[in-house]
């Protein structure tokens, strides 16, 4: 697959055209015709269109010609809409099936498209062409990139890997495989590029000490391994014959840092032979054709035609050059820092390869021996190679093979020659490669970074299907089966992450494990063993053949699902085998021996000792070679030998195989995988030209089509919720209401509408997921819903249309009938007379009015010359008016200077503004960060809880496998205990034979008396023996007394099982107790629920109650920003007034000089007078035009402010939204606390109530200890005793024989007596042999197996064998001694008896002697058991100080708790006493929006005064007389508004008050919480107290207890009784603990889960605070902000007084005017008085005016101190408004007075008295106004003074509330960094307890088994003891009976040396019993 860079557009082959993907025209025909998929032989799939269905058939009509065919619907493949021609990700297909695949492969593959998604994998189609992909401008155009943002290549695959790894610290994998010539080692060559590309080192820094970069290294490993690994074969010029896996390292920071090689399946036959058309590996002809003459003449290299290993001579590659090849792989050699020798090392050992194939053998005449006639090319191979000729020769022809201890030398037939040669040329090539991977490994790996993690790139060869398989493919396939199911899991799981991410229910299949059967098949290794391990055992039977192989296969295996037999002939296949990708047929023909891979040894260790270095380093490991002797089976002894030496060191190439795959999936699972599957379109190697019926094998080959088959599983089609809606919606149309809707909602109205099947579909969080096929349905609806409403749409068009057409014509129509009817009237009028005159007469009827229009003509000229002369006249004027316009333009020019300066220190202000909102962003961004900081946390916490949950689990299962093994030991209890029923029954008949021998004995004894009778020797005799036996009653009366304390101490045992009943009862009742308290924890937490639910919805509706507040906020905002405006308006408007007065007061001058120089004037002055006003109107406009236009300027600069203004309040809006919404998260998480809280409470009171009882059994387990301690005390005293009795028999047994030496002198029946006697010699030898036996098989089984419970199974199986041993020996020695009694009455024979009785007697005392041995190994192991109880019981010890010590640990954990629930107490009375201040603060500002309604209606009311004012003033300048009575009310509204101020500041102290009144109450408050702590801590201390005092009385108890069980110890007789109920008692108190046991580790694993809830809830609690933090810092910038504002406020109020002075000002210049027009006058002294009396009231009230404006400024420097709010901006600003509404009353009024001026004028002509008249009344007039405006004034100065206290009361709330958050903020963060150091401390202690309660509960186990042992011994000692007793109270002779199991007669012998026998080997018994006895469960 070759792909260089060419010169044509890349995106043509990266990127659809998606016009002709969404053709309307394709869309329609799919719609129309209902096209669908038929099966092709041809094409491999055809398109066709549904004519009719025929029950299960169809008929069809072919796409492409037309034809129609009969088809099953079984074969009919639904086809996908044109919507997904060409998709780049075919799981997105929504007719998911092979057909579709195909397709959309194959329409790619002509497009030039050769690479495609298929849901994980990346399909890639051999284009068998150059494309220009692969430059470093398309690498550069991926990097960076995901996967769905570009088009599919192998550089997304390695881009996505690349930064996955980077992003998750996840090592990741590339895996590309494919058939041979699919472009598998090319697109491998892309990724390493890619990699080195992108991550190159030298681009930041480098390592100077390594030779080369390392990238260039790492591209450069990839020519070297082709020239030695990669061969021409048919399919492909350029094919890996290995695999392999290139393992890339990264550092932290992304950078290449090394690279290592691993190799699979060299192909190294090829080095030998070829098939036709191939070549052997490229170094070869590289070699032949590039080496220099002196290389050649070094390396002994000849002609390509003159090796037989190059079976098709010289076949030349197209395109390649093998001598620049050559030189490439010498160059890439240096770079990767290959020395000389080492290349000259490697090409020499090439030509080894080929020499070895030129050596020839013949067959000799007469046998069948080889030989070398010519061994030219033997001295050849020789010399390259290092080796002898002659020893090489006779390694090959008669190598040395060992046979017993000695060598032989074995001649070799040609064929076995032949074989040998061809072996070790391919095992030198196969070493040579491995070599050369490790030399480049190490040449990547000499980079001193450290690699931190890596991307492996798996370069191997796909899923074969051959004719004939063989074991090659059986390994390649067996690979490609674990990748699938590799691929199969991780497919499975990141379905399974999809799923749970969107929230959708599925029942998850782990497709992986469909695979498993069929790698069963191939790796088990037993039970029953599969292929592989079958080859690997047929391979060491030395007569094995693939046939008994095949056959041992089809024993084992036939049965298996995946297996089956052979489909074709016995000689074409062997088995089958049914993989994934389907059956394949395996031949089996030389398995063995490729298994096996035998050398010849000889050769091998000749190579082994080569005197060239590199060839001893290639043969290193000689000793681990199957030798040729193993397989070519010369003898089994031969074999057998050989095959014991190499057992230990070697290993078949299938074990080899199955380990480096173990390894290599192992490696995989641990990263995360990128599968890149690769597809050879054909075989010519033509391109453009795809085999659809090939291609569709490897799909399914290479599992493409079993990924597809999981996706349909599933719900492969996803569209995301607003794609979905658009596209679909058409199809309901009515489901989704008009507004807004919630896209989920939509869509979940939609399918409602669409009636779809609930398992087709489900809802995630943000996608719709569909089963295939859903989407093609919905798309047939909505086309054909589309083409209804086309149809409709063109119908109503046409209809249209036509309508249209037709009113045309009827328009046409009635225009020509109306050109009809003119036409047909002037063809009737034109020849009559009286029309031609009229036609004639018409145009003259004009020429009368000529006349009239002369004069109205002149009358115009003349009304025009008028207005010239007037325009003139207005001309002179006008210019006048100019310069008057001029000049007023110059002082509106410094006006507008100075309003420039104001927009100035505007612009200052909004620059101020913007850099605050840069500070703003700042903190922003650092809140982000912080934010993220958490995010990053929390997934760490995340993860801490997934590994203990995960540990969590580990402890369940292990709690779940030690209540298992506690069941088994139940019913090995009850095993033991029917044993021991059968013991005592045995017992009571060895009691009875007992009795019998005593008789027995006495007879004996009579008939030795009457024989002794002669000799005084024997009576002396007799006297000894009766001391011996007053000696022996002696030693029984003392075991007596033993047997009684033993008695006792098993009445002490039985108390304490009563004991333990009680305390089991005990233990129920607090089972009961504790499941109670469960379910009241239950109840209170279903309570909690709720009361949480409905802070949740109090906590709600505050939310809507604060968003409708900051709603108000909004609206008074926006009423400020217009009160702003019309404040400027008003400024503007009184501006104008002063301008105007200014006019006016000019105008009234020139009227004064006017008034006096024309009193007598005529009607031409009046008429100047009106044309003056009309210029004053004209001059006025032009002022407002003017001030509009400027009014226009200030108002885009207020637009400007009220923008920024609006975008703070937003901001501000947006931290009030977050701090009501952690407080609500607060408000949960406390409560949550609480509950968590209260559920520790209660699980801490269970805890140590479980603890007190656990110390009570522990005491308990004490007492037994201490008495399984004496137990074996008097176990050992008894031994003792036994001992000393056993050498007491032995006298007694050596008198018995002198006396049967005298008194026997005759015996019958020798020889019988000597064969049974041998009889049991050999029975004895056959009992020590089966002894030795069973030990040694013990020993293994204690070895391998550890388990305490197969231990004991094993020893009760060696238990009975010795029994039956046993039983046998007594049954025969019981038939020795039947015989013997009935020969006793011959007495003449006992002579000769006594003779032959002798010599038994030696044989039984060797017996004796074999049996004391035995003994005294029994005491050793006895000995050595003592130890290891003496090590248990210090073991003991050390558990008690461990538990003690944990017992410590639990108490302080106790106390941390404690701890942790009083902060949990005061986190949860700190949150109420917030909740406490919020309410208190909403009640603040409910209040004070009611003061802000009240002072509303109170401006409202005032409004209303001052209209009522208005009117009273205007009925004052009716009357004058009336003026000092207003002037008297006035000052009463003055006093009333002063008592108003008083009682507001009251009101102001007492809310003063009040506020320090809650103050003292929250103090109060605090000083209660620290009581109630205290109080806490106290009652926890009286608790514990408690708890001690009830320990001290259980103690006493104990005491109690002991004392009674003393007394108890009497009663003998009750404990037989009682001993069987006990027993069952003891069951069900087990199972009683058991269930304790069970409880508290729910109890335990309740407290961690808690615990970890716990820790949620404090970093939520963190997040909270930090977000507070947060918000404490916006509301101090926000606190800037009103500052900023407040300074706007002031700069207003400043602007307000200028405007006070300029008025004042005007009211100057109009009382100047006043002055001047009373000099003017010369009125009455009456007017003149009056004038005077008014004067002194302006200036009373000018005095009153300034007063009032000195408050003013008082107020305003209060004002500048305090922190303006939003409501008080408000209040100033409606006063602005009231003051601009007066300015706009004195401008109308000022004109009103211009317009009475007037008027006086005209009054003036006829009289001055009516004309002083109306001068006085405008001046009172003006008075009233100006009395108006004082009270005014003095309103509005009262209210600004109620709001300046509001404002400071306000401010010094907030600013307390501000310090009291800081502190709690302080005091959160302590209380948190103290719990989280807590919380890890008890972490740490609760993990250090659980390891330690493991160990101890393990020790306490081991321990109880051991009581049991012992317990058991000691039983088993007394009942031997009680036999004993009896034997030796009766006196008679020691013998055994036991049930014959033999079924031999019993025998009687008369003499006591077999009694003594049967003593021994009951002792053995006796000791064996001990060392094996199985433990029972005790009660902890």
């Amino acid at each position: 697959m070759s792909h260089r860079s060419g010169n044509e557009d890349p995106e043509r082959y990266l990127f659809v055209d998606r016009a002709v993907v969404y053709n309307p025209a394709s869309q329609a025909d799919w719609t129309a015709k209902k096209l669908v998929w038929i099966p092709s032989e041809r094409h491999g799939f055809e398109a066709a269109s549904v004519r009719e269905e025929r029950g299960d058939e169809c008929v069809v009509e072919l796409a492409e010609n037309g034809k129609k065919a009969v088809v099953n619907k079984d074969d009919i493949q639904k086809m996908n809409p044109p919507k997904f021609s060409k998709v780049e990700d075919m799981a997105e297909l929504t007719c998911l099936n092979e057909a579709s695949v195909l397709h959309n492969l194959k329409d790619r593959y002509y497009s030039g498209l050769i690479y495609t998604y298929s849901g994980l994998f990346c399909v890639v189609i051999n284009p068998y062409k150059n494309l220009p992909i692969y430059s470093e401008n398309i690498i550069e155009m991926y990097r960076g990139k995901k996967r769905h943002e570009m088009p599919p290549h192998i550089y997304a695959i390695s881009e996505s890997a690349y930064r996955c790894m980077l992003q998750d610290r996840e090592d990741q994998s590339i895996l590309c495989t494919g058939e041979s010539g699919a472009g598998k080692t090319e697109n491998t060559k892309k990724v390493i590029q890619y990699l080195a590309h992108v991550a190159s080192s030298h681009k930041g820094r480098k390592d100077h000490n390594i030779p080369g970069e390392l990238e260039r290294q790492l591209l450069q490993a990839n020519p070297i391994l082709e020239s030695f690994g990669n061969a021409k074969t048919v399919k492909n010029d350029n094919s890996s014959r290995f695999g392999k896996f290139i393992r890339i390292n990264f550092d932290v920071t992304g950078y290449i840092v090394g690279a290592n090689i691993e190799t699979y399946l060299l192909e190294k036959s090829r080095a030998i032979r070829q098939a036709k058309d191939e070549r052997t590996f490229h170094i070869f002809y590289q070699l032949l054709a590039g080496a220099g003459e002196h290389l050649r003449s070094d390396l002994l290299l000849e002609g390509f035609n003159g090796y037989r290993f190059l079976s098709n001579g010289n076949i030349p590659i197209p395109g390649q050059q093998d001598k620049e090849n050559f030189q490439e792989t010498m160059d890439a050699m240096h770079i990767m820092s290959f020395s000389h020798e080492e290349i000259v090392c490697m090409l020499k050992v090439s030509s080894a390869v080929l020499q070895f194939g030129n050596i020839v053998f013949k067959k000799e005449r007469n046998t069948d021996q080889a030989s070398m006639p010519e061994n030219t090319a033997a001295q050849k191979l020789c010399h390259l190679l290092g080796m002898n000729v002659m020893e090489f020769t006779r390694a090959i022809l008669s190598p040395r093979i060992k046979v017993g201890r000695d060598y032989v030398q074995k001649a070799q037939t040609k064929e076995q020659a032949d074989f040998a040669i061809e072996a070790l040329a391919k095992a030198t090539y196969e070493r040579l490669f491995r070599w050369l991977v490790h030399r480049i490994n190490k040449a990547l790996d000499r980079t001193k970074r450290q690699g931190a993690s890596f991307i492996g790139i798996l370069d191997i060869a796909g899923f074969e299907i051959f004719e004939l398989n063989s074991f090659e493919q059986l390994c390649i396939n067996y690979t490609n089966e674990k990748l699938q199911q590799l691929f199969n899991h991780t497919m499975f799981i990141l379905e399974q992450e999809e799923y749970q991410r969107e929230g959708i229910e599925w029942s998850f299949i782990d497709f992986g494990l469909d695979l498993q059967p069929c790698i069963d098949l191939i790796e088990r290794p037993t039970n029953p063993p599969g292929i592989l391990a079958l080859l690997d055992e047929e391979c060491w039977f030395p007569k094995a053949t693939d046939k008994t192989f095949v056959d041992k296969v089809l024993q084992e295996q036939g049965t298996h699902t995946k297996f089956q037999k052979p489909r074709q002939l016995k000689d074409k296949a062997d088995f089958c085998i049914i993989h994934y990708a389907g059956k394949v047929d395996y031949k089996a023909d030389e398995w063995l021996m490729k298994n096996m891979d035998p050398l010849n040894d000889n050769v091998a260790t000749l190579l082994h000792q080569s005197t060239d270095k590199f060839v001893a380093e290639l043969w290193k490991d000689v000793d681990r070679i199957v030798g040729l002797d193993q397989v070519a089976g010369m003898n089994e002894t031969a074999f057998g030998a050989a095959y014991k030496t190499k057992k230990g060191m070697f290993r078949t190439v299938g074990q080899l195989y199955k380990e480096q795959l173990s390894k290599l999936m192992a490696t995989l699972r641990n990263t995360n995988p990128n599968f890149v599957r690769c597809i050879i379109p054909n075989h010519e190697k033509r391109a453009g030209k795809l085999d659809p019926h090939l291609v569709l094998d490897q799909l399914r080959c290479n599992g493409v089509l079993e990924g597809i088959r999981i996706c349909r599983q599933g719900f492969p089609n996803r569209i995301v919720f607003q794609e979905f809606r658009q596209r679909y919606e058409i199809l309901t149309p009515n489901a989704i209401p008009k507004g807004f809707m919630d896209g989920k909602q939509a869509c979940e109205r939609m399918i409602r509408a669409l009636e779809l099947d609930t398992n087709l579909f489900r809802i995630g969080q943000s996608k719709i997921f569909f089963r295939a096929g859903v989407l093609a349905h919905l798309e047939e609806e909505r086309d054909l819903k589309i083409t209804d409403i086309i149809i409709y749409f063109q119908a109503a068009c046409r209809g249209y249309l036509a309508r249209k057409a037709f009113a045309k014509k009827q328009q046409q129509l009635s225009a020509l009938k109306v050109l009809q009817r003119n036409c047909a009237a002037y063809l009737k009028l034109r020849h009559w007379q009286w029309w031609r005159l009229f036609t004639k007469v018409k145009p003259l009827l004009q020429v009368t009015r000529q006349e009239e229009e002369m004069q109205a003509k002149d009358e115009e000229l003349v009304k025009v010359k008028e207005k010239q002369s007037k325009v003139e006249g207005e001309l002179v004027e006008m210019e006048r008016k100019h310069q008057q316009l001029v000049e007023e333009k110059n002082i509106l020019a410094e006006q507008l200077q100075a309003e420039t300066e104001l927009f100035a220190e505007a612009e200052e202000m909004r620059a101020r503004l913007a850099a605050k909102k840069q500070e703003l962003e700042e903190i922003l961004h650092d809140l982000e960060s912080r934010v993220e900081e958490e995010e990053e946390r929390n997934q760490s916490l995340q993860n801490e809880k997934k590994k203990m949950q995960s540990h969590i689990q580990d402890l369940e299962e292990q709690l779940d496998e030690e209540e298992a093994a506690r069941q088994k030991l139940q019913l090995e209890k009850v095993t033991a205990e029917a044993k021991m029923k059968k013991y005592e029954e045995d017992i009571l008949l060895l009691e009875d034979q007992n009795s019998k021998f005593h008789k027995e004995k006495k007879l004996l004894e009579d008939r030795i008396n009457e024989m002794t009778s002669t000799l005084s020797e024997e009576e002396e005799k007799a006297k000894n023996l009766g001391k011996v036996k007053n000696k022996q009653e002696i030693m029984m009366v003392d075991l007596e007394e033993r047997l009684k304390k033993e008695e006792k101490t098993r009445q002490e045992l039985e108390k304490a099982k009563r004991k333990l009943d009680g305390e089991t009862s005990d233990f129920q009742d607090q089972i009961g107790e504790l499941q109670a308290q469960i379910e009241e924890l239950k109840v209170q937490l279903a309570k909690k629920e709720e009361e949480l639910q409905t802070l949740q919805a109090r906590g709600e509706d505050e939310a809507s109650q604060r968003n409708n507040a900051l709603k108000q906020v909004r609206e008074l905002q926006a009423q400020l920003s217009e009160l702003q405006e019309d404040l400027e308006s008003e400024k503007q408007a009184r501006n104008k007034a002063e301008k105007l007065k200014r006019d006016l007061s000019e105008e009234l001058e020139a009227l004064k000089t006017e008034l006096e120089d024309t009193l007598d004037t005529t009607a031409a002055q009046q008429e100047l007078r009106t044309k003056r006003e009309q210029e004053v109107t004209e001059l006025k406009k032009a002022i407002e035009d003017e001030s509009k236009n400027h009014e226009a300027q200030i108002q885009e600069m207020r637009q400007r402010h009220g923008t920024t203004l609006e975008e703070l309040s937003e901001q501000l809006e947006q931290a009030k939204r977050f701090k009501s919404n952690l407080e609500k998260s607060k408000q949960s998480q406390e409560s949550a606390n609480k509950e968590l809280a209260s559920e520790v409470k209660g699980l801490q009171q269970g805890k140590t109530e479980s603890e007190h009882k656990r110390k009570k059994l522990e005491a308990q387990l004490q007492e037994f200890m201490a008495r399984v301690t004496e137990g074996e005390r008097a176990k050992g005293e008894q031994a003792e005793r036994t001992h000393k009795l056993q050498t007491e028999l032995d006298n007694v047994s050596s008198l018995l024989e002198e006396a049967e030496r005298k008194g026997i002198k005759m015996a019958k029946d020798a020889s019988g007596l000597e064969s049974q006697l041998q009889d049991t010699q050999e029975l004895l030898q056959e009992e020590t042999r089966q002894k030795l036996n069973l030990s040694s098989r013990i020993r293994q089984l204690e070895e391998e197996k550890n388990a305490l419970q197969e231990q004991q199974e094993e020893d009760e199986e060696a238990h009975k064998n010795l029994e039956k041993q046993m039983l046998t020996l007594q049954a025969q020695l019981t038939e020795s001694k039947k015989k013997l009694e009935d020969d006793v009455g011959v007495l003449e024979g006992l002579e000769e008896v006594k003779k032959k009785l002798q010599k038994d007697m030696e044989l039984t005392s060797q017996r004796l002697e074999e049996k004391t041995i035995a003994f005294e190994k029994m005491e050793k192991t006895k000995t050595r058991l003592q130890q290891e109880l003496d090590d248990l019981t210090v073991d003991l010890d050390h558990q008690r100080q461990i538990v003690s010590s944990l017992e410590k640990k639990q108490k302080k954990f106790d106390q941390m708790l404690a701890e942790e629930k009083s902060i949990s107490a005061r986190y949860a009375e700190e949150r109420d006493r917030a909740e406490a201040e919020a309410r208190e603060k909403e009640t603040k500002a409910l209040s004070m929006t009611r003061a802000l309604d009240e002072a509303l209606e109170a401006k409202e009311e005032l409004e209303r005064t001052n209209k009522q004012l208005r009117a009273e003033m205007e009925d004052l300048m009716s009357s004058k007389d009336d003026v000092g009575k207003n002037v008297h009310e006035l000052e009463k509204s003055k006093r009333t508004l002063e008592q108003q101020l008083e009682e507001m500041r009251t009101q102001l102290e007492e809310l003063e008050d009040e506020l320090q009144a809650t103050e003292d109450a929250k103090l109060r408050l605090e000083v209660n919480m620290q009581a109630m702590k205290a109080q806490y801590e106290r009652d926890l201390q009286g608790r514990d107290d408690q708890n001690d005092e009830k320990k001290r009385a259980l103690v006493k108890q104990v005491r109690e207890m002991e004392v009674e069980l003393e007394d108890e110890r009497k009663q003998r007789a009750l404990a037989v009784a009682a001993k069987k109920k006990l027993e069952l008692d003891l069951k069900d108190i087990e199972g009683h603990i058991v269930g304790a046991n069970k409880a508290r580790d729910e109890a335990i694993k309740q407290l961690r889960k808690l615990q970890a809830q716990m820790k949620d809830y404090q970093r939520e609690l963190e997040d909270a605070r930090a977000s507070r933090d947060e918000i404490f810092s916006q509301s101090k910038e926000n606190e800037k902000k009103l500052k900023s504002l407040e300074a706007e406020i002031l700069q207003l109020h400043e602007d307000l007084a200028a405007s006070e002075r300029g008025r004042r000002h005007a009211e100057q210049e109009r009382d100047e005017l006043q002055d001047e027009i009373s000099n003017s006058t010369s009125g009455k002294s009456a007017l003149m008085d009056e004038k005077r009396r008014l004067e002194a009231r302006i200036a009373q009230l000018e005095e009153e005016l300034e007063e009032e404006q000195g408050n003013m400024e008082l107020l305003n420097d209060r004002f500048r101190k305090t922190t303006m709010q939003v409501d008080t901006l408000i209040t100033e600003l409606s006063g602005e408004r009231s003051a601009a509404q007066k300015s706009e009353n004195a401008r109308q009024q000022l004109e009103r007075q211009n317009k009475e001026l007037r008027a006086k004028l005209g009054e003036l002509e006829g009289s001055v008295k009516s004309r002083f008249k109306a001068s006085i009344t405008a001046l009172e007039a003006k008075i009233a106004q100006l009395e108006e405006q004082l009270e005014q004034e003095a309103k509005e100065r009262s209210a600004a003074n109620k709001i300046v206290r509001r404002t400071e009361k306000k401010l010094k709330e907030v600013c307390m509330q501000v310090e009291d958050e800081r502190r709690h903020a302080d005091q959160f963060k302590e209380q948190m960094e103290k719990a989280n150091s807590r919380m890890k401390q008890l972490k740490r202690q609760l993990e250090e307890a659980e390891e330690e309660s493991t160990r101890a509960n393990a020790s306490r186990r081991k321990l109880q088994r051991e009581l049991d042992d012992a317990t058991e011994a000691s039983e088993g000692l007394s009942r031997e003891v009680n036999t004993l007793k009896s034997r030796l109270r009766r006196g008679g002779p020691i013998s055994f009976s036991s049930s014959s199991r033999s079924g031999r007669r019993p025998l009687q012998v008369e003499g006591t040396s077999l009694d003594l026998l049967s003593d021994d080997e009951l002792e053995n018994k006796i000791t064996d019993s001990n060392a094996n006895e199985t433990p029972a469960p005790q009660p902890e």
